[in-house]
């Protein structure tokens, strides 16, 4: 019998990550690796960037005095996380029943749907990210994750009708479905990756980056069961000395809306490329970095 996306959908991403011996609606927990916890004030906050009321990460958080964004092309990957559009300031983090979380963790919540299943964890969202910026740019070959057993699961084969039969560890494609590219489709497809992907499976695909080379779209990941991930969305340089900030975007569980994390730097919400790694929701080490 074929794979039924409405009859998988129905159950918890737990229960149905067993098969898989993926267990990734844990890949967010903070028993692994919890930031030290910091304080951030307001007088700190607002010091030397004060936000404004733009709808994007570019048009909300200006840089610091004697900063500038980094130049990326216009129809790049770093160009779509920079223009990643925003809540209006003050919204809460959005849960995927419909409920928010009363949160002092996160400066700006990113306006984009995250389903209504328990699935829109850390990885899942940064998958979610990279695929949505190709299936806007019709680039669909660019497509793929892989299942935590290995597979690869291309968005090409979905779209032509085939669709995921699992066995215990075992994973097929089975042709069940008529050739489809609408977007309900594809957040279909990328639902299915949810379930059988996370930071363990995705920790494997990157490749990784040396700190001092950091880029818009890198990826901080600790892969695991439990584990943790989140994405570089933007950078600015300081134009005297090249000195770096990065701000940091995440999802975590249960599935909720992507959001930018605070820094306890004074320039709130970016942080110092070279200091030490602290972020607000988790300890990374500097060779944690990956890019896709």
């Amino acid at each position: 019998m074929g794979y039924s996306p409405m009859r998988r959908y129905h159950n918890s991403k737990a229960i149905i990550t067993i098969a898989l011996i993926v267990v990734s609606g844990v890949a967010c927990n903070t028993q692994h690796k919890p930031a030290t916890p910091i304080t951030v004030t307001t007088e700190a906050i607002h010091q030397e960037v004060t936000p404004i009321k733009g709808n994007t990460i570019a048009t909300r958080f200006p840089t610091p005095e004697g900063y500038q964004r980094i130049p990326v092309p216009p129809s790049s990957f770093a160009a779509y996380l920079r223009n990643l559009p925003l809540k209006s300031p003050g919204s809460p983090i959005g849960i995927y029943d419909g409920t928010t979380i009363a949160s002092s963790g996160y400066e700006a919540v990113i306006d984009l749907p995250i389903g209504q299943q328990d699935l829109h964890q850390c990885a899942d969202a940064i998958m979610r990210l990279r695929a949505e910026y190709f299936y806007n740019n019709k680039k669909y070959d660019n497509i793929h994750f892989n299942f935590t057993n290995g597979m690869r699961v291309d968005y090409n084969k979905w779209k032509q009708g085939y669709r995921m039969q699992v066995n215990g560890n075992k994973t097929q494609w089975v042709y069940s479905a008529e050739p489809e590219d609408s977007y309900e489709s594809f957040w279909a497809y990328l639902e299915l990756i949810f379930m059988y992907a996370g930071t363990a499976s995705l920790e494997k695909e990157l490749e990784p980056r040396a700190y001092a080379d950091m880029q818009i779209g890198d990826v901080l990941i600790i892969g695991g069961f439990p584990g943790h991930a989140v994405i570089i969305v933007d950078m600015a340089e300081k134009v005297e000395t090249g000195e770096k900030l990065f701000m940091v975007a995440q999802s975590f569980m249960p599935a909720q809306d992507l959001h930018i994390i605070i820094s306890a730097e004074a320039i709130n919400p970016w942080y110092y490329h070279d200091k030490q790694l602290q972020l607000s929701s988790w300890d990374f080490d500097k060779s944690d970095l990956r890019h896709f």
